[in-house]
């Protein structure tokens, strides 16, 4: 469908007509009419070309949408809520016929909500109310209008398509019935259209409004089911402000982003290139099926047989670390025989499918426990585990009763359970607003970590070993550890050094643990040895509670200290000061060592001051951010951050809880594989789930920012598999990641490992360069991934996807991996 600018004929170029003869005027509006008919005649034969519009973007025919959803429609009361996408009469070239309408309805035939049943019944109305104005109007206004109609070639005669748009010009105008007013704006619309390169806005001054505020605030809102064809006809308009479909890739402009219309229809060229790259992708990505001796949970950088059999030593867990193949894998991990979609939270908190995580050794061991039982098709964990065997809620609340200034969910938020088991613990502080980061080596305690993901709970694999943890110093709020057997005494106490460079200062290390309360002698001999570090650590002893009734457990809380006095005074400088020159922060492969840091006391220094409660801390900027700063996308550090904060909020809001055809309700694991601030998962809070803040290595380290909005992540290298369980998301969000690792790393395997961690039926959602989306799209099509949404424009695109139950049947052998 052709568009452009028109300005309507002024009526007072027609005032001499009213002194025209009555044959005089039956000649001229019978070669009107012949030259009509002609016009239109012409037009019905070539309907099926169309024209497009120079400055108007056309989407790519690739995008795709299954789900639908009834469109917005826009506030007809409200004369100020003009759609970007309506039409009217000032928006039509002198020469364009008045059949648009049907080339509108022809091109979307099929694509729904596109000529109702009102629509028709408004137009029989429309050409009632003309022809019955025509009737009552005198010869020199039947002249004048004559006129006017020449312009848009057609006149009294005119078909249903020239009713179309009359209508189309009478809704443009029903709130201003001078026609004058409307002609001027028509004339000032096409005077802008000049200047602008016929800029395809309203011409309504409240039109323009609207658009102004939108360029500044959305891009492409579209609901779902309307992503890749917004019909233009004026009858079915979207109110895009409802739904944001594509925000600017560029987020250095954030808050200048602009908005686009759909094209015409697509070319034979368009068409062709699209399945000549359909077809060579379909040759190009041939994929196998892993086999190891793992099998369905086989992770590559922690089951590296080969790497582990050269060890020199395993007696600092040397072999539960992380040893990457040198070569990531490209194959596909097996599915588990009979797997099934996970049971939802908060269901899954209590219940899980066996053959989901088939393994039986850990409910033979710990059965007696409560950690975990076999209960018919299911893995029932009735209790909380060894410590608190008669439910974790209770313990929750006795470390609060014992501890009050732990404040669940107000002064703490955040905080890391190490050895977790099967993360009962982790499971339940959710419900005093806590989020816990907890994790367990891969080790005899079968597939504890797996059984936690599997629950919907947040948990990675790692061990406390030779290497720093992979997080920020100063970031968590409590550090937990139920009866973990971690020897926290030995060797210069490096291992309890590592959680005092993660706790904030003035946090709480909260340890329950048979040394606590039995009186055993090498628990008797630990709990001596733990106290006298702890106190040449400078670490308060805050309480050490009896045994609690129910679970017959006891609690020590020890508290980290907010300033160097106590450091200072020391008789004995053991454990030493860390060097000035030790980054505290520095935590990807960094050896560990047995060293403390000082507390920071510059008051503008992160960890100086306790972050504010929650949710306060989620939305304002961290105090320490200044503004001599500058953030990642190019702006002072924290209108850097208060732009992206409500960058996601926008694109949540508006575009993925309600445009992208997602059942929320089935999501529970997330992870935002390049985070930034955050902000994807801020926008996030009050939905019933929680998300993994990746940073990555090679990205601006602002994973400490996100610990201080009360959220966790971790740092992460994408060229190497993540240390987790295959099956273990349930959507993974990629925002401007692939094109940055697709420089340095095998993006095949990138995409391997994404289909290693996200679960049958869960979704990826990529932001990025249209290079990339093309590229992913095909690859994820040859692994029978359903495409759900593609979109582009200005080189920015956005793909939704949905991993399928599809496993190839070729096998690939992982030597490494192999026993």
């Amino acid at each position: 469908m052709a568009l452009g600018k028109y300005s309507r004929v002024d009526n007072n170029n027609n005032n001499n007509n009213n002194n025209r003869k009555s044959s005089g005027y039956c000649s001229s509006v019978t070669v009107v009419i012949f030259v009509g008919l002609c016009l239109v005649g012409i037009w019905m034969l070539t309907s099926s070309s169309t024209v497009s519009v120079g400055d108007e973007p056309a989407l790519e025919k690739k995008t795709q949408l299954e789900d639908k959803v009834a469109p917005v429609t826009s506030d007809n009361n409200d004369s100020s809520n003009t759609s970007q996408f309506e039409e009217n009469p000032g928006d039509l070239p002198e020469d364009a016929t008045k059949g648009d309408t049907n080339v509108s309805l022809a091109e979307n035939d099929g694509k729904g909500n596109l000529n109702t049943q009102e629509n028709q019944d408004n137009t029989e109305d429309s050409k009632l109310e003309e022809s019955k104005k025509d009737d009552e109007q005198s010869a020199s206004d039947n002249a004048e209008k004559s006129g006017d109609n020449g312009d848009n070639l057609g006149g009294e005669g005119d078909s249903k398509e020239n009713s179309d748009d009359k209508k189309s010009g009478s809704e443009e105008s029903k709130d201003e019935p001078d026609s004058d007013e409307n002609d001027k704006k028509s004339e000032e619309s096409n005077e802008k259209s000049e200047s602008d390169g016929n800029d395809d806005k309203s011409d309504s001054d409240d039109g323009e409004k609207k658009q102004d505020e939108s360029s500044s605030e959305t891009n492409g809102d579209q609901t779902d089911g309307q992503i890749e064809k917004v019909d233009q006809n004026d009858n079915n308009v979207l109110d895009k402000s409802s739904y944001e479909v594509f925000p600017s890739g560029a987020q250095s402009e954030l808050l200048n982003e602009t908005t686009t219309q759909t094209g015409s229809f697509s070319t034979q060229a368009t068409e062709s290139t699209a399945e000549k790259e359909s077809q060579l992708s379909s040759k190009k990505y041939i994929w196998k099926v892993c086999n190891s001796t793992a099998g369905p949970d086989y992770i590559p950088c922690l089951d590296n047989l080969e790497a582990i059999r050269h060890l020199h030593s395993t007696k600092h867990y040397e072999h539960r670390e992380r040893h990457c193949p040198e070569e990531p894998p490209t194959c596909l991990v097996p599915l588990p025989e009979g797997y099934k979609r996970p049971i939802e939270w908060p269901k899954s908190r209590e219940k899980i499918w066996y053959y989901n995580v088939p393994h039986t050794k850990l409910a033979q061991i710990k059965g007696h426990q409560n950690w975990v039982k076999v209960t018919g098709e299911y893995l029932t964990f009735p209790g909380g585990g060894t410590q608190f065997k008669h439910g974790a809620l209770h313990y929750i609340d006795f470390i609060e009763e014992s501890v009050p200034d732990v404040a669940w969910g107000k002064r703490t938020r955040v905080i890391l359970d190490v050895g977790c088991g099967v993360a009962s613990f982790g499971g339940f502080p959710f419900d005093r607003n806590v989020v816990a980061m907890s994790f367990a080596p891969k080790d005899e305690h079968e597939a504890q970590v797996q059984f936690a993901l599997e629950r919907g709970i947040p948990a990675v694999s790692a061990v406390m070993g030779t290497k720093r943890l992979p997080y920020p110093g100063r970031v968590f709020d409590v550090v937990h550890c139920a009866r973990c057997r971690v020897p926290w005494h030995i060797e210069g106490g490096k291992l309890l050094l590592e959680l005092n460079r993660v706790l904030r200062p003035g946090g709480f290390f909260v340890w329950s643990a048979t040394p606590i309360y039995q009186s055993i002698p090498e628990d008797v001999e630990i709990w001596e040895a733990v106290v006298e570090l702890t106190k040449s650590m400078c670490w308060e002893l805050v309480n050490k509670t009896s045994k609690d009734a129910v679970n017959g457990v006891a609690v020590a809380a020890f508290r980290k200290p907010t300033s160097n006095e106590c450091y200072e005074q020391r008789t004995k400088l053991e454990p030493p000061l860390c060097p000035e020159s030790d980054d505290p922060n520095a935590a990807w492969n960094v050896p560990l060592q047995a060293c403390m840091h000082k507390a920071p006391v510059d008051s503008a220094e992160r960890g100086s001051h306790w972050p504010e409660q929650w949710p306060a801390r989620l939305e304002k900027s961290p105090y320490w951010l200044s503004s001599s700063q500058v953030g990642v996308y190019g702006k002072a550090a924290p209108e850097d951050f208060t732009a992206d904060n409500e960058h996601w909020k926008r694109v949540v809001t508006k575009s993925y809880i309600n445009g992208m055809g997602i059942s929320w309700s089935s999501v529970r694991n997330v992870m935002d594989m390049n985070a930034v601030y955050g902000g994807f998962a801020a926008a996030l809070k009050d939905m019933d789930l929680w998300v993994m803040n990746v940073v990555p290595i090679d990205s601006p380290d602002t994973l400490p920012i996100i610990f201080e909005r009360g959220l966790f992540g971790m740092y992460h290298d994408w060229c190497e598999s993540f240390s987790t369980y295959p099956r273990s998301y349930d959507l993974l969000h990629a925002d401007h990641l692939f094109s940055k690792v697709k420089k340095r790393c095998n993006l095949v395997a990138v995409v391997a490992e994404v289909d290693r961690i996200l679960r049958p039926g869960g979704k990826l959602i990529v932001r990025d360069n249209v290079d990339i989306i093309n590229e992913l799209e095909n690859m994820l099509k040859s692994m029978q991934w359903e495409v759900r949404m593609t979109y582009s424009k200005d080189k920015e695109g956005l793909l939704c996807v949905q991993k399928s139950m599809w496993r190839p049947k070729e096998v690939e052998a992982i030597k490494y991996a192999i026993a």
